[in-house]
């Protein structure tokens, strides 16, 4: 097979119509709307090629859809209007340049309401047939959260997602349309005329570690391929602390916390951005991060500080680091920036659940392909079975068992020293924290109750999927029959970044208003890039799609996310990317370097 110019080497060589800088999942989608117009595409990415599909593959797998059968069939009545009101309450646009992101916003949700589906059934996706409820906001009809069940998870998990777009793909390299050129990582775009037409960087040393394993930055050779469009797909930021740090936004969520778990491997670094931004790219809504108040230390780590969300049930009571119970609406599963900034105006990083035997084996799910075997491997017996069971889900006992987060006991007192014994702060007194919980318990009692945690449990089991296998019967959790006591200390957990390089619907960057952009000092090789009367014009030849671009636009989730909308962003800004570099390209395939 040919290569595409990917080094001095290769120049002479047949050059790609596109070059791929990332090769995640909305990276594999671009790629495969590029070939099936025929066209030859490079993709380059730092790490080896067992990490292709990027952090894709550790998903769940959860997907949002609008009005789909799945939901039909459990009597979940959406619609589009519904999910508009929804999705702009949690969105709260409310800056100038919310324009491409509003615009992407309701471009995405007719996605979520017609094509997506079918796109997805036709690569060979199937999804499960219990709809999962995200985000449910408990706040007002007016604010944030899903109305009605909207999360589609994948049968087969994130690996699935990957699969059915890297398959064509492969494919196509194997045809010599695409090459994947690995341990590449590109340090700058190439602008000539105001134009990117090229990448240029460093080839790292082999690596042969597994997958999401931190690998070696030696560096062994340049390269600089040229095409006539780049599409970056290289993620967001959720590894690299300094820069959360620096955009964390105080004055909504509070101080950046002294300790956060790595929900994301190590080369999700954010490193594409400052290059893009160097070259002239609008950057937007950097202050928009999506961090989960949920995390746990993996006691069988992959990657450094690695970290795993519980995806909870609603029956969990939720204290503060001093044992103090949060108010509603902070419950499990509700409304993630609330409870984040609740925690953090505590003045401490971390929370405690505290739960039993008969709320953790039905309620909890650990977040991530790895965590849920029998979903990921598709194996209907185990899931069933798992279902059934009275114990809770394997990795879950592990992490009961292994997890430095956990605390299993047979009485309060043993619960209550357990916790102490795990904080990383203040000592909790064993009498308040028991008498919250006695509270709470006599409010189970009786069909009626004031307490809105509990009126919230009866509204998850009017809802047939919650009912079967998310939310227990209402009962006293002091109650031994249903023992032993546990609980959970919660860390903050980095994810997702939401904002990132505005785009139009076409995934075709914009010019900001940088000295790059300007062509003035600090624009090195790419001064004489757009200037100022090109602001909010696109650049010609880039594009972007997936996190990189806060999942569309710059970001079109706003201040919060309804969930299942990650992997669906990534599908959808990678296909409008896809199809329009594909007509930018050469017509009749690949030129000459």
């Amino acid at each position: 097979m040919s290569s595409f110019g990917s080094t001095p080497a290769n120049r002479g060589r047949p050059s790609p119509d596109a070059i791929i800088v990332g090769a995640g999942l909305a990276g594999l989608v671009a790629a495969h709307e590029l070939t099936q117009a025929g066209k030859r595409v490079l993709i380059l990415d730092q790490e080896n090629r067992t990490n292709l599909g990027g952090q894709a593959f550790w998903s769940l797998g959860g997907l949002f859809l609008i009005d789909s059968p799945e939901q039909r069939r459990l009597r979940i009545h959406d619609s589009l209007e519904l999910a508009k009101d929804d999705w702009a309450t949690s969105a709260g646009f409310d800056r100038d340049e919310d324009h491409w992101p509003r615009k992407w916003a309701e471009a995405y949700l007719e996605f979520a309401a017609g094509e997506k589906r079918e796109y997805l059934r036709d690569l060979g996706l199937v999804l499960t047939p219990i709809v999962g409820w995200a985000e449910r906001g408990g706040s007002g009809a007016g604010e944030h959260g899903n109305s009605v069940p909207r999360f589609h998870l994948t049968w087969g998990t994130g690996p699935e997602v990957v699969r059915v777009f890297r398959e064509p793909v492969e494919s196509a390299e194997a045809a010599g349309l695409v090459k994947f050129a690995f341990r590449h990582r590109v340090d700058e775009l190439i602008t000539e005329g105001g134009a990117v037409v090229g990448v240029r960087g460093r080839t790292l040393a082999l690596s042969h570690t597994a997958r999401g394993v931190e690998s070696t930055r030696e560096e062994v050779a340049d390269f600089d391929p040229r095409a006539p469009a780049v599409i970056v797909t290289t993620g967001g930021i959720g590894h690299n602390f300094e820069l959360m740090r620096k955009y964390w936004p105080t004055d909504r969520l509070g101080e950046f916390p002294d300790t956060m778990l790595a929900g994301v491997p190590a080369h999700v670094d954010g490193r594409m951005l400052q290059i893009a931004e160097d070259a002239g790219a609008s950057l937007i809504n950097r202050d928009r991060i999506w961090a989960y108040t949920e995390g746990i230390e993996n006691w069988n780590p992959i990657w450094p500080g690695h970290g795993i969300r519980i995806i909870p049930g609603p029956s969990s009571l939720w204290f503060d680091a001093e044992g103090n119970r949060f108010p509603a609406p902070n419950y499990p599963g509700f409304d993630t920036n609330r409870t984040m900034r609740t925690i953090l105006d505590t003045g401490h990083d971390y929370s405690w659940f505290v739960l039993n035997e008969s709320i953790i084996r039905k309620e909890f799910a650990l977040s991530g392909s790895e965590q849920n075997p029998d979903l990921t491997e598709k194996d209907i017996r185990i899931t069933l079975d798992r279902v059934r069971s009275s114990d809770a889900p394997g990795p879950i006992e592990a992490f009961k068992r292994y997890g430095s987060d956990f605390v299993v006991a047979e009485t309060t007192e043993e619960l209550v020293a357990g916790m102490n014994e795990r904080s990383r702060g203040p000592v909790i007194d064993h009498d308040h924290i028991v008498e919250q919980i006695r509270q709470r318990d006599r409010q189970t009692e009786h069909g009626f109750s004031k307490d809105a945690q509990v009126q919230a449990i009866h509204n998850a089991r009017s809802y047939l999927g919650d009912k079967i296998v998310r939310a227990v019967k209402p009962h006293k959790i002091l109650d031994p029959a249903h023992g032993p006591l546990i609980a959970v200390r919660l860390s903050l957990l980095s994810r997702k970044t939401l904002g990132g390089l505005e785009t139009n619907l076409d995934g075709q960057v914009l010019a900001g208003s940088g000295p790059a952009a300007l062509g003035g000092p600090g624009g090195g090789d790419n001064a004489g890039g757009p200037g100022a009367e090109d602001f909010n014009t696109p650049i010609p030849g880039l594009y972007a799609a997936g996190e990189v671009t806060g999942f569309g636009g710059g970001g079109m989730h706003g201040y919060n996310a309804l969930e299942g909308t990650f992997l669906g962003g990534c599908i959808f800004s990678g296909m409008r990317a896809g199809r329009a570099a594909a007509k930018q390209g050469r017509a009749g395939g690949a030129g000459e370097s």
